[in-house]
C-alpha cells in the first residue's frame, strides 16, 4: 500500500481513538452524575460552535467544531452567591472555567424544583466520585489498551532460539571483528560448532527453559567445558563449549563498573510473545510512573520544547507532544511497510494507551479547571466540615469554588498557550523517532 495512504490511515486510527478516549471520559463523569440524580444539562464532545446535537430526556447530547476535548454541565456546580443568592453552574471540561459565563447566566438554568439535584448539595464523597470518574475511565482504557498489546500481540523478547554466532574473539582495542576468520581467535560458540538456527534445549546437563536462565548459566561457567544440546533441522545435537572469561561493563548505584563473566558469542534471536495477564497491570503502573514524571517536570520540559521550536536544538524524544505530534507519530508507525502489520497496530494500540494514561495522570493535577482541582476542593470541603463538627460549630456549608476562579482562568490561559506552543513545536520541529 502507498506509504502516504499508511500514513494517513494511521493518523485517522489514532485521532478516532483519542476522540473516543475524550466521550468516554466524559461518560465517566455522566454516569455517576446520573446515578446521584444530579441535573445534568449538556454532554458535548469539543468545544465552539454546536455542529450536532440531540435532546434526550433533561440532557442535550452533542458535538461541537474544536475537537480539543469536552465537558459535562451540571446544574449547581457552585454553590449560591450569598450576596444575591443566585447558582452558578459549571461543566467538567478541561477548560471549563472558561466556557461559562456569568453568575446570572447560570442561574437561569436552574429551576425550583432542582433543590436536593445541584451539585454543590452533594455528599463530600459523591462529588469526589463523579469528579474521579473521568481519570478513572481513561485509566480502565489504558488498561484494557495495554492489554490488547501484551495479551493479544506480544511484545519481542528474547528466545532459545540462536540468531547468529560471533565467529571471532574481539579484543578490547578492536573496534569489530577481524575479516580473516582463518587466523582469528575463533568463539567458543564457532568452535563447539553452533549454528544459527539452534535451538538450545539443554546446558550443562539442564533443560533451558529461556534465554535469560541460558544467560545466566554462561556468565558463571567461564574457563568449565559443559555440555550443550540444541535442536537442528528437528533433530537433538550434543556438544560440548568451554565459555571464555569476559569482562563487561555494568551499571551499578555509583556508576559503570566492570565485572567477569562467561561468554560464548551467541545472540537470541527475537519472537513476539504473548504476555500473561498477570503482566497487565504492572506494566500500566510502569507507564503511570513515567508519565507521573514528565507531568511532575512539565514547566523544565515545556521551556525545553521551546527553546527547541526557536532554535537548532534538537526535540526530546521523551518529552511532551500535543495531539498533532501524537498523530505525527502514529502516521509514521503505519507507513513502516518493512515492520510487520501486526507490530504496526500493535504500537498504534499502544499509543492509544500512553494517551489515556497521560489524560488520566494530567486531569489528577489538583488545580482548576482540571478534575483534580474539583477534587482538591471537596476535599477541602470535607476536612473543613470535620473540623467545625470537632470544635462544635456550626457547619460552614460547601467550599464556593468560585471563589478560586481568577485562578483557573490563570491556569486554563497556561494551558492553551501550552498547547499552542506544543502544536507550533510539532509541526516546525517534530520528535524524530525513526532517524
Amino acid at each position: 500500500m502507498n506509504p502516504t495512504v499508511l500514513f494517513i490511515l494511521g493518523v485517522v486510527f489514532v485521532a478516532v481513538g483519542i476522540a473516543l478516549s475524550i466521550a468516554l471520559h466524559e461518560i465517566g463523569h455522566l454516569l455517576p452524575a446520573k446515578l446521584f440524580n444530579v441535573r445534568v444539562t449538556r454532554y458535548m464532545i469539543g468545544f465552539g460552535p454546536t455542529i450536532w446535537s440531540k435532546r434526550k430526556g433533561e440532557t442535550e447530547y452533542g458535538i461541537k467544531a474544536l475537537p480539543l476535548g469536552g465537558y459535562v454541565q451540571m446544574v449547581g456546580m457552585y454553590p449560591p452567591n450569598r450576596r444575591d443568592g443566585s447558582l452558578r453552574q459549571s461543566s467538567t471540561g478541561i477548560f471549563q472555567g472558561l466556557a461559562e459565563a456569568a453568575r446570572d447566566q447560570a442561574h437561569e438554568e436552574v429551576r425550583p424544583e432542582d433543590h436536593g439535584r445541584l451539585f454543590y448539595q452533594l455528599p463530600v464523597w459523591k462529588k469526589i466520585i463523579i469528579m474521579l470518574g473521568g481519570p478513572a475511565m481513561n485509566i480502565l482504557l489504558g488498561i484494557i489498551f495495554t492489554a490488547v498489546v501484551l495479551m493479544g500481540f506480544g511484545i519481542p523478547q528474547p528466545t532459545n532460539q540462536i540468531a547468529s554466532v560471533s565467529a571471532c574473539m574481539v579484543s578490547a582495542n578492536q573496534q569489530q571483528q577481524p575479516t580473516d576468520t582463518s587466523t582469528c581467535t575463533k568463539t567458543p560458540a564457532a568452535a563447539a560448532g553452533l549454528m544459527p538456527g539452534d535451538t538450545v534445549v539443554r546446558f550443562d546437563g539442564k533443560a533451558v527453559s529461556g534465554w535469560d536462565q541460558l544467560s545466566a548459566w554462561i556468565r558463571a561457567s567461564a574457563g568449565k567445558t559443559v555440555g550443550i544440546s540444541v535442536l537442528r533441522d528437528g533433530k537433538d545435537v550434543d556438544l560440548t563449549i568451554t565459555p571464555v572469561l569476559n569482562r563487561v561493563a555494568v551499571a551499578g548505584p555509583t556508576g559503570q563498573t566492570t565485572t567477569e563473566s562467561g561468554f560464548v558469542g551467541i545472540a537470541s534471536r527475537q519472537a513476539t510473545t504473548p504476555q500473561p495477564a498477570t503482566a497487565v497491570l504492572p506494566a500500566v503502573g510502569q507507564s503511570i510512573a513515567q508519565v507521573t514524571g514528565v507531568v511532575v517536570n512539565l514547566p523544565a520540559r515545556v521551556v525545553g520544547v521551546a527553546q527547541a521550536a526557536f532554535s537548532t536544538a534538537p526535540r526530546d524524544p521523551n518529552g511532551p507532544i500535543s495531539v498533532v505530534g501524537v498523530g505525527r507519530v502514529a502516521g509514521e508507525v503505519a507507513a513502516l511497510e518493512d515492520v510487520p502489520l501486526s507490530a504496526r497496530i500493535s504500537t498504534l494500540v499502544g499509543i492509544l494507551a500512553g494517551v489515556n494514561l497521560a489524560l488520566a495522570v494530567f486531569n489528577l493535577v489538583p488545580l482548576l479547571p482540571l478534575d483534580g482541582g474539583h477534587v482538591a476542593g471537596a476535599l477541602y470541603e470535607g476536612v473543613r466540615r470535620r473540623i467545625a463538627a470537632w470544635r462544635k460549630r456550626p457547619d460552614p456549608g460547601p467550599f464556593d469554588i468560585a471563589k478560586l476562579l481568577p485562578l483557573t482562568y490563570a491556569v486554563a490561559s497556561v494551558l492553551m498557550v501550552m498547547s499552542v506552543l506544543l502544536i507550533y513545536a510539532d509541526i516546525v520541529k517534530p520528535v524524530k523517532l525513526f532517524g
